[in-house]
């Protein structure tokens, strides 16, 4: 089976979604399918992947982490692309991979399927704060169902995104195929060699958040959960990896509640090794997200037997509702806090939480979950309905439902 995947984001970009491509893209080779990918090329240096097709870029306003990729870059693409002889188009993001995905599948013939990684219902409000959020739920709910019915089929990485999709009015097949974990990249890092580096004593309780630093990752609900846990663990620090718009904002927040002393920020750091120093380090993982479609870094940290505390919330809830490897508090920071406080002064619920994790992160196998994508393709091309609308260009706007690219 030969898929292409067409991506908004990819590494050196370093999200859930890269994650998850290049996940599914390794673990799916290893089952002996082929799988290429269209992604934006990025002014910084990358290590590419075989496979890959690195199309001119633009600068996204507001937000330097991304790239818009060049429609005319893409379709410049198509005679490559036929050549290749695809079974299926997997679109990853809803920006213009979308648009232009569904306009390659439709000239090379072939079905469509989608990725849901994104909670745009709660997501949009941090980026378009001018309106009222009943008005941006509407919006991206209509934006939501109109896109995934234009899909064969749907993968949503949980049940509750599933759920929430159905209750938009999603009426296209539902596959629920969360990203697995790759247990062999996950070899035990040095904590101590992290706490050494960054000048953390040994004995100091250290709290730990990994992921993008933005506003939808309701990172300052963790920094007011940190102000009332002090009260109890003077000398207890979160430490906060990764980058993003929220960062000038919440290192504001960070000197409005007097927490300089009790907060690190180290930015991004390397998957393959300083990641793995900075996660064995932490005594315990920490995540209250409100948008998150699965929530990979909870199984990174349980993979490494790290306990953890999170809310559970849309897509975190198939993650730790079992309560294996984690504690679940309330949705609120005074809980949060007490959650934080027992688990930092008992070092034997740690040992065991920690252990629980491992074993269950462990049955999130990778290779499993991508044989469960594989299974999903041959599904969509041994039954592949057909639109029930025209193709919509990126602009809205109709174009043939047998259009033809230049």
């Amino acid at each position: 089976m030969k898929v292409l995947m067409v991506s908004d984001v990819y590494f050196p970009r370093v999200n859930g979604v890269s994650t998850s491509i290049r996940t599914f893209r390794q673990e799916l080779a290893a089952l002996g399918h082929e799988t290429d990918l269209i992604a934006p090329d990025y002014p910084a240096h990358h290590g590419d992947e075989s496979h890959t097709f690195r199309v001119a870029s633009r600068y996204v306003p507001l937000d330097p982490e991304d790239r818009m990729m060049k429609p005319r870059a893409v379709r410049a693409l198509l005679p490559q692309l036929h050549e290749r002889r695809y079974d299926l188009v997997h679109i990853q993001t809803p920006f213009v991979a979308h648009y232009l995905g569904i306009e390659i599948a439709d000239a090379l013939g072939v079905p469509t399927m989608e990725t849901y990684h994104t909670f745009f219902e709660e997501y949009l409000y941090h980026y378009v704060p001018l309106l009222p959020r009943s008005v941006l739920r509407g919006l991206s709910r209509r934006f939501s169902r109109r896109q995934c019915n234009r899909m064969n089929a749907l993968v949503v990485p949980s049940s509750a995104m599933r759920d929430k999709l159905a209750e938009y009015g999603v009426s296209a097949p539902m596959h629920v195929i969360p990203t697995g974990i790759p247990m062999a990249e996950f070899p035990p890092g040095s904590g101590d060699a992290f706490r050494g580096q960054h000048g953390i004593g040994s004995r100091r309780p250290m709290l730990l958040y990994v992921g993008r630093v933005a506003y939808e990752k309701n990172i300052d609900f963790l920094l007011r959960a940190l102000e009332k846990a002090i009260a109890q663990i003077p000398d207890l620090l979160l430490t906060i990896a990764g980058e993003g718009p929220a960062l000038a904002s919440l290192k504001g927040l960070v000197a409005r509640l007097n927490l300089q002393e009790h907060v690190l920020f180290v930015g991004y750091l390397d998957r393959r090794g300083a990641l793995l120093d900075c996660y064995r380090a932490a005594d315990a993982f920490v995540f209250a997200s409100r948008t998150e479609t699965q929530g990979l870094v909870l199984l990174e940290a349980m993979a490494l037997g790290i306990p953890v505390i999170s809310t559970a919330v849309m897509g975190t809830r198939d993650i730790v509702g079992a309560g294996r490897g984690a504690r679940v508090p309330q949705d609120n920071e005074t809980d949060f806090a007490r959650e934080i406080v027992n688990l930092m002064n008992d070092p034997a619920l740690r040992a065991q939480l920690g252990a629980a994790g491992r074993a269950y992160a462990a049955e999130w196998n990778a290779a499993a979950l991508a044989a469960r994508l594989a299974d999903a393709y041959q599904e969509v091309i041994g039954s592949r309905r057909p639109l029930s609308s025209p193709v919509e260009s990126r602009a809205g706007a109709a174009l043939p439902a047998r259009a033809t690219l230049p």
